[in-house]
């Protein structure tokens, strides 16, 4: 079957992973409204093209954090590649290095940051961190990442508690014996029995632990998880260098903003001072233009990747990338714009929303 859109190698993965995977690959929290709105949202966002633009030569290149990427869309951080793909995050890594953009590595990885850094060695990489009650664990694994050469770290913050997930529940899902949270080991002194219990960060985090990690790292510290006004002020308070909004892929709390909808506030209440990008919903390559114009500098996908993986590994993320890509390069040119710096709120039709 030829793969020609994102939704066809969801279709792929869901007929050939186990239930158990594909269940905890596409769980969302309690009843999934969250989850399917990331999605939904975009279908009810309306584009005001330009037309007579001279748009016979485009380009997708933007940047994040001053390094340019090929195109606006990056890889969120997701846990467990290995699930899907024998290759697991190496797989992964490999496929973002071609495309020439950025991936996030999760700390639930599958294979080790050492290994993700010898299977991709030039490529662009941020790491997804969590605080837990030991912090010199979390300091551990920082110190770690950043003499790997990660670029950047991306703290999670909107998982004090793991969110409700019935079809997690009913399956009585695990880590596979299979498989480990291998940037884990020889650090705990339970080895795969004690991994389980390091999913979400310590509940009593507040904001004081981002003044924390930037006196144990040089690093550039990008919050995810904000969705709401107040608390993009507070990272801006807190000097970190960009936000990332998201609701877990709808997997934490049920009843949020879809994150395109939640996304303008973010914007205006940052004031440009840093960078915003968003994840969740991201399905084609106009869905990457609206987010876009509504003022995220990119945008980073979580499920299609892991698709990707389950089709074809490094190959199928590849695919999954390259066709996001092509649909946004020709989503801009039919709206009319030459290259990113061109797409802005005049595209939207804020009556629609």
């Amino acid at each position: 079957m030829a793969m020609v859109c994102l939704t066809d190698f969801e279709k792929y993965a869901q007929e050939h992973l186990s239930k158990t995977a594909w269940d905890y690959y596409s769980a969302g929290a309690d009843e999934c409204c969250t989850r399917d709105d990331n999605v939904l949202a975009y279908k009810r966002i309306r584009l005001r093209p330009r037309v007579l633009q001279d748009v016979s030569e485009s380009d997708t290149r933007t940047t994040v954090q001053g390094t340019e990427i090929s195109f606006p869309v990056g890889i969120s951080p997701t846990a467990l590649h290995c699930l899907a793909w024998h290759e697991g995050e190496t797989a992964t890594a490999r496929a973002a290095e071609a495309l020439n953009t950025c991936y996030i590595t999760s700390t639930l990885s599958t294979c080790s940051v050492e290994e993700i850094v010898a299977a991709a060695p030039n490529g662009y990489r941020w790491f997804q961190i969590i605080v837990y009650q030991d912090r010199k664990l979390t300091e551990q694994i920082v110190r770690r990442v950043e003499a790997l050469g990660y670029k950047a770290l991306v703290l999670t913050v909107d998982t004090p508690y793991a969110g409700n997930s019935n079809n997690n529940i009913r399956n009585q899902f695990k880590l596979p014996p299979h498989l480990q949270f291998k940037n884990f080991n020889g650090l705990l002194q339970q080895e795969t029995a004690g991994q389980q219990k390091y999913i979400t960060s310590d509940p009593s985090v507040t904001w004081k632990e981002v003044h924390w990690l930037q006196s144990i790292t040089s690093l550039p510290i990008i919050i995810k998880g904000i969705l709401t006004k107040e608390d993009a002020v507070l990272a801006v308070e807190h000097g970190v260098q960009g936000v990332i909004v998201s609701n877990h892929g709808g997997r934490q709390l049920d009843g949020t903003l879809a994150t395109i909808c939640a996304l303008t506030e973010i914007v205006g209440a940052v004031k440009g001072t840093i960078e915003v990008y968003l994840d969740g919903g991201i399905r084609t390559g106009s869905d990457v233009l609206k987010a876009l114009a509504l003022g995220a500098k990119c945008v980073f996908i979580g499920r299609p990747v892991l698709w990707g993986l389950a089709y074809k590994g490094e190959e199928g993320v590849r695919e999954v990338l390259q066709i996001l890509k092509d649909e946004f390069h020709l989503a801009m040119a039919l709206s009319g714009c030459r290259n990113v710096a061109e797409i802005n709120r005049n595209l939207i039709q804020f009556s629609k929303l």
